[in-house]
């Protein structure tokens, strides 16, 4: 019987931490396992599942939501289908539900590629592929979107991956983050302002432990040093940092205690690289518009050390 997610594509290299090992699923370019020496570093689910909260999977033409699943294009009212009943958006983009089809394949990478049609709500022809390649240090993911249409096309990309350091519980985890802003919401979590974070509770620049944070809370103008956007740092001293360039001006930050795991709900915590802020189809604020013809292409990446 065939996986829900379509055919598991498994990546290896070997690195001076040890064996690198990765799973990249067929339906939506999900990252499904993610291990250096043995040592888990995102919270990976079954083959026989579908992604629980849209766990690794790629976030295209836009990330996050659009409120109401509409917007304006000139004097055009769009409307996308709603794709979260309960708070009335469009969420995720248009690929979550896509099977990708394999375009390379090495040893230790493999790149997949999607297209996004012309539809309602999205009158546009994109071609996007995603590459997931282990290096020495981790794994870097590069995706492009090619914009085959005959007019500039609006474009955001984010995607979902929920990390974890092995075996240490993720509410022991430090998370380091410096962001300018972060994103205040409504019940149905649009954002209504983007005001500063230094010295509120959203402020991480000095660390806060995961079990202490409650968040599903997008970020602007987060600091990145030498290529390090997000830290998550285990008690052992054992390191995981979220390395994005300079397309990702936005981190999502997404707990909950209701993560399947093979003893039951437990804590997780997505950190999200977004080029785009949350409803930016709606506000502008990030969201990129591709000439046509033109690629655009940008890339995000996880290191560890033990």
């Amino acid at each position: 019987m065939s996986a829900p997610t379509g055919t598991q594509y498994i990546i290896t290299r070997a690195t001076a931490a040890g064996e690198a090992w990765a799973t990249v699923t067929e339906l939506a370019a999900s990252l499904r396992t993610f291990s250096i020496g043995g040592v888990d570093l995102i919270e990976g689910y079954a083959e026989t599942k579908l992604p629980p909260f849209a766990d690794g999977i790629v976030l295209v033409p836009w990330p996050n939501r659009v409120e109401d699943g509409q917007w304006m294009l000139d004097d055009d009212l769009q409307q996308l289908d709603i794709t979260e009943g309960d708070r009335n958006t469009a969420i995720h983009g248009l690929l979550r539900n896509t099977g990708y089809t394999l375009t390379e394949r090495t040893d230790s990478s493999v790149t997949l590629g999607a297209t996004v049609f012309p539809q309602h709500g999205y009158p546009f022809h994109l071609h996007t592929t995603v590459r997931y390649e282990l290096i020495e240090t981790g794994l870097r993911v590069t995706h492009t979107a090619t914009n085959l249409s005959e007019a500039a096309a609006p474009y955001g990309l984010g995607t979902h991956p929920f990390f974890r350091i092995g075996n240490t519980p993720t509410a022991e985890l430090t998370l380091r983050m410096t962001a300018a802003t972060h994103f205040e919401v409504d019940e149905r979590l649009i954002p209504t302002a983007e005001v500063a974070a230094p010295g509120t509770p959203f402020d991480f620049s000095a660390g806060r432990l995961v079990g202490e944070l409650e968040l599903d809370t997008a970020f602007g103008g987060v600091e990145v040093v030498d290529g390090v956007a997000v830290r998550l740092t285990a008690p052992d001293g054992g390191e995981l940092r979220l390395m994005v360039d300079d397309n990702f001006d936005f981190i999502q930050i997404f707990t909950t205690d209701s993560f399947p795991t093979p003893t039951g709900p437990g804590r997780a915590v997505a950190i999200e690289p977004m080029t785009g802020a949350p409803n930016a189809f709606n506000t502008g604020r990030g969201l990129l518009w591709l000439e046509p013809g033109v690629e655009f292409s940008a890339s995000w990446g996880v290191e560890y050390s033990a």
